[in-house]
């Protein structure tokens, strides 16, 4: 069944010398990843050392003839390989735009150049992607873009597109991350170099029905050992060692601090790493590692253990009941405005500060903190976070190392200077208003559909009375009851009514809008019958109601819809319009506001 199965660098999956080319079938699903999976691969990269591993890729090798191009089928790992190769492509437009190149930074050009292109066929891209949504044209427009492909046209509305909008995110990190260099090109070539270094582990199959056979045996087995369960192993034999006999009372212990944390691994994870860089200043003398990350938590917590095994379960005993505490797993007793307050910090993403909090919470007597200090911390990291996650600024991967210095830099506060110390550390690292509001009146659901979300749920909420109180946040299973319908269908097929009302008929000006104007604020809203109202006309949006004659169009009573119900059209000045009126609303909502006194 399996042909060959190696962990290759990306250098020898791409080499230039070979002939190979991933082709993505056309059944495939697009390419679908977002800034947060970008982020999260070049982070990976970065953070890390030489070799990180990517992950797995499954290919199909039909070929018969060594000679000619060997084609490979990608059936498995198609968003990461094109995620690889649109990062490539960005770090070979920034390299060949350095000036004063010398013979050896040329010829790594060039083997970045064939890379993505083959060396022998210089028309024929190294990756193929499948055509949905114009992935494929959109990447070879990319190559063209930067000089790599001859002749390539590029597609209406393609920057509006994902592909693109990677590219053009990637040149931006790339950038940022030379901006302050003296040597951006050995920089560049770093950069390069992880990318090359990385590995992958290939995996070729004769046929698809083999493909789909190894998937199957793949998903049955057993899952291996996470780095949670060596720790977990590590610490119990230390205890048991200590005092023989003692395994079932230490594992009950130890499952305080799981049960605390949930099922959720990667929240079990986010937390054993979170505590070492919140605490990393006390912990210095027994661990050295600058920030804890994937790769080197094993490391750090058997030197924790070793040091004194009893004294760290009682420590994560203690600590992740503050984390269940902060993450709303659990609500802090007799607060509950603060409980509330926490639970719109996970709504908003604001994860990173949650190093912070843990030593606000364990510190709170020395640092003399009040409920309201606490309070207004978390006020201002919402509003932080809806700030940061609509601009992307600071970037991910400063995040991290912000809250450590924060943390590191406020234990000699006490009271009302830490929640100054924090908010004016924080607001030099924010974006300014301008970008602010800038984001905020692009394509949001696009680009952050988790801030879209918030935003537009905090307004609706803001207007809300105890009669007329709703929960916008409620599940069914592990959907929302309430989803963000686009009034303006967001739908490649443009209904005919929607045609003649946004654009008078001319399907071709009212594709432009869609592209342009369907993800912004001002065509966006909220409600529970989205399914319902899909593609239909502006009319039967507003005034739908159910078999029984409930009201579940527009017409239902919810403060964001009052504008809607008045209006007998819909057309691109309105969106415009309600944009513009709920931007501002957004802003004066979310303000980074230092307070001159913190608590009352």
């Amino acid at each position: 069944m399996i042909k060959s199965v190696y962990n290759y660098p990306v250098s020898t999956l791409l080499d230039i010398e070979s002939g190979v080319v991933y082709a993505i079938p056309r059944y495939q699903r697009e390419y679908t990843w977002s800034r947060v999976q970008w982020d999260a691969l070049l982070d990976d990269l970065l953070d890390n050392e030489l070799h990180y591993f990517l992950g797995s890729i499954i290919c199909i090798n039909q070929s018969q003839d060594a000679l000619a191009v060997q084609e490979l089928e990608l059936v498995d790992g198609q968003q990461r390989m094109t995620t690889v190769s649109i990062l490539l492509a960005a770090i070979y437009d920034v390299f060949s735009k350095q000036p004063n190149l010398v013979m050896d930074q040329q010829m790594e050009l060039y083997n970045l150049r064939h890379k993505l292109i083959l060396k022998k066929m210089p028309n024929q891209p190294r990756l193929i992607p499948q055509v949905q949504n114009n992935n494929q044209q959109d990447y070879f427009s990319v190559l063209g873009q930067i000089g790599v492909l001859q002749d390539i046209e590029t597609v209406a509305n393609a920057g509006n597109r994902r592909v693109f909008k990677a590219f053009r995110h990637f040149l931006s990190r790339i950038n940022l991350y030379l901006e302050h260099s003296d040597d951006p090109i050995t920089k560049l070539q770093g950069l390069l170099e992880k990318v090359n270094t990385a590995t992958l582990v290939k995996i070729e199959v004769a046929s698809t029905s083999d493909a789909y056979t190894l998937f199957e045996s793949l998903n049955n087995r057993g899952v291996p050992l996470t780095a949670i369960d060596l720790i977990k192993n590590k610490l119990l034999a230390v205890l048991e060692a200590q005092d023989k006999g003692s395994i079932d009372k230490q594992y009950n212990r130890w499952k305080k601090v799981i049960d605390a944390l949930g099922d959720d691994y990667a929240v079990q994870e986010r937390f054993f790493r979170q505590y070492y860089n919140a605490f990393k200043p006390s912990l210095k003398q027994i661990v050295s590692v600058p920030v804890a990350t994937k790769s080197n938590l094993i490391k750090i917590y058997e030197k924790l253990i070793a040091r004194d095994a009893e004294a760290f379960l009682q420590t994560m005993i203690r600590m992740s009941e503050h984390y269940a505490q902060i993450v709303s797993y659990r609500a802090v007793p007799d607060q509950s405005k603060l409980s509330s307050l926490l639970l719109s910090l996970d709504r908003i993403q604001g994860t990173p500060a949650y190093l912070l909090l843990m030593v606000l919470f364990e510190c709170k007597t020395d640092l003399k903190l009040q409920e309201v200090h606490l309070e207004q911390t978390v006020e201002f990291l919402i509003s932080y976070f809806v700030r940061r996650n609509a601009t992307d600024l600071p970037p991910t991967r400063d995040l991290t190392r912000i809250f450590m210095d924060v943390v590191e830099s406020m234990m000699v506060l006490e009271g009302d200077e830490v929640v100054r110390h924090i908010q004016t550390r924080l607001k030099t690292e924010s974006a300014s208003d301008e970008q602010f509001e800038k984001s905020l009146k692009g394509p949001i659901y696009e680009d952050n559909k988790a801030v879209c979300r918030f935003v537009l749920c905090a307004l609706e909420e803001s207007r809300m009375t105890r009669e007329t109180q709703v929960n916008l946040w409620a599940l069914k299973g592990k959907q929302y009851v309430w989803t963000i319908e686009h009034i303006f269908p967001q739908g490649d097929n443009i209904p005919t009514s929607w045609v003649k009302m946004i654009a008078n008929g001319d399907a071709e000006l009212a594709e432009e809008y869609r592209q342009s104007y369907v993800h912004c604020l001002g065509n966006l809203t909220i409600s529970g019958y989205n399914s319902t109202l899909g593609n239909k006309s502006f009319e039967d949006k507003k005034n739908r109601m159910d078999s029984q004659g409930r009201k579940v169009g527009y017409n239902n009573g919810l403060y964001l819809n009052e504008s809607l119900i008045t209006q007998d059209s819909w057309s691109v000045q309105q969106i415009e319009v309600r944009t513009n009126r709920l931007v501002a609303e957004v802003m004066e909502k979310y303000p980074l506001t230092i307070l001159t006194t913190a608590a009352q």
